[in-house]
């Protein structure tokens, strides 16, 4: 893999810090003097609300940032990028991450952090992902929960919310009994199932996980209940592999690289595979296909970004990954972890995304599958149980006179209810313009008008605002690269 960041002209963060840095402080400075000079001026008579220098000195600053700015904005990419993983640190997908992280930071020649977004089964990092900022800063390594998660009504995002880049990643399902289990073929299992529901146990993962799905689909291709096995929710197929030779499980569901190092050693069997055709590494194993059951279902990874991302950026990206997962180093990598390599650029991607989501919604909402979401807690339960806590509080209040007025208690007044209002625009106006006119402009005026309506005079509004609004750009921005909206001037 080559390391072509040459063929990226970028502009230098470093040189776009440093010319803000020198602004804000001459800036600042000259602030500081007007400010002065003002204080000076009016205790001689001059007016009282505002020198000229103080004019001066703010759009100096607010100008002056404009340089540094422009260039960071005028070249992708320019600042450091924020991979998403969905799931926990250490596991197959971070891994997965962490690699292309290397080779994205050789081919962008910008840093590539991996941030680790978990939770509700993968909801949590899929849906920063998909509502991040569409400006090709924040990319997301998806995985085949993404073709799930919202048709078990667990989140509305699914793939059309992202932007494809590039597909790295296949493994196909496959069944796993012990080594010595009466069923040597999967028509022997068939038939077993069949006659005997409910009888074995099965696990590989998580109550409705992808691999739970694959068992269940397989159980409905062979005209049995979903069911008809019983799903053990366990941790992954590590473990439940363990408890299969433990003898507490009947059948393992999990993908071929999982099991490798028992099916190698010849501690288990595996009786089919769920993909269109035999795997090359694992030649000597049977289709479901073949064997008369047409399911085909696998997990797969793949880098998005949100819908919403420029042609220019999207083109950019997608280079650098096909450029990475093409390269050697990237292959030796899946080769070594056990994980099939596959790539499907943008386009391919996108159709394949279409398809899966097709066959998850049917295999989903199926009557095989509809009770299997029942009992689950959706993203809403718990903002469903602050509001029943917070209306049972008001009863309270209500009730035990809690809310009464006192002697000492602040009579009600329009001014103060204005002013309340004032602050809630102010928030409100932030969230509808800071994208378009960027945080340094929209922050600095709405802070400086607020204070000014608080009772704080025109030129400490505007001094204590500039100082404000450009520390915690600083430090948000620059230091920690917390991405800031940027708005029409690039700041």
């Amino acid at each position: 893999m080559g390391g072509s960041s040459a063929a990226h002209p970028k502009c230098s963060t470093d040189e776009g810090s440093t010319a803000i840095n020198s602004s804000l402080m001459i800036g600042i400075f000259m602030l500081i003097k007007s400010s002065c000079a003002a204080v000076r001026w009016r205790r001689h008579g001059g007016p009282a609300w505002i020198s000229r220098g103080l004019v001066v000195a703010c759009v100096i600053v607010l100008g002056g940032l404009t340089p540094g700015c422009a260039d960071r904005r005028e070249e992708y990419p320019s600042r450091p990028v924020i991979l998403i993983c969905p799931w926990t640190a250490g596991g197959g997908t971070d891994r997965v991450a962490r690699q292309l992280a290397v080779g994205l930071e050789g081919e962008l020649g910008v840093p590539v952090n991996v941030v680790n977004a978990t939770g509700a089964a993968g909801v949590t990092g899929h849906t920063r992902g998909a509502l991040a900022r569409p400006d090709g800063y924040t990319i997301t390594l998806m995985t085949v929960e993404l073709s799930m998660l919202h048709w078990r009504g667990l989140t509305p995002i699914s793939y059309a919310d992202y932007r494809p880049a590039a597909l790295m990643n296949r493994d196909p399902a496959a069944l796993f009994v012990r080594k010595d289990a009466p069923w040597q073929t999967l028509k022997e299992l068939n038939a077993h199932v069949r006659a005997h529901p409910r009888q074995l146990r099965a696990s590989g993962t998580a109550m409705g996980g992808i691999w739970h799905v694959a068992l269940a689909g397989w159980l409905t291709e062979i005209g049995a209940r979903s069911d008809a096995v019983r799903w053990i929710s366990m941790e992954g197929a590590s473990p439940s592999l363990q408890e299969l030779m433990a003898g507490g499980l009947d059948i393992v569901s999990c993908s071929l690289p999982e099991a490798r190092s028992l099916l190698d050693a010849g501690e288990i069997r595996a009786l089919g595979v769920m993909a269109d055709e035999r795997l090359a590494e694992f030649p000597n194993i049977p289709t479901l296909k073949e064997q008369g059951v047409e399911l085909v279902l696998e997990g797969w990874r793949g880098i998005g970004m949100p819908a919403e991302t420029p042609d220019e950026v999207s083109r950019v990206l997608a280079a650098a990954l096909e450029r990475v997962v093409k390269g050697d180093e990237f292959r030796r990598f899946m080769a070594r972890a056990g994980f099939n390599w596959a790539f499907e650029g943008p386009a391919e991607f996108s159709r394949s995304l279409a398809r899966m989501d097709r066959s998850f919604g049917t295999l989903l909402t199926g009557d095989a599958f509809k009770n299997m979401g029942e009992g689950t807690i959706g993203p809403m339960v718990f903002p469903a149980i602050l509001l029943g806590l917070g209306f049972i509080s008001l009863v309270m209040l209500v009730t035990t006179g809690g809310m009464s007025r006192t002697e000492s208690s602040d009579s009600f007044s329009w001014r103060g209810a204005w002013r309340v209002a004032e602050v809630l625009g102010g928030i409100l106006l932030y969230l509808l313009v800071a994208e378009a006119l960027g945080f340094l402009v929209t922050g600095f005026a709405i802070m400086a008008f607020l204070m000014w309506r608080l009772g704080v005079r025109w030129p400490v509004a505007l001094l204590v605002s500039l100082i404000l609004v450009a520390l915690v750009y600083q430090v948000f921005a620059v230091y920690l690269r917390v991405p800031l909206p940027q708005g029409i001037f690039g700041w």
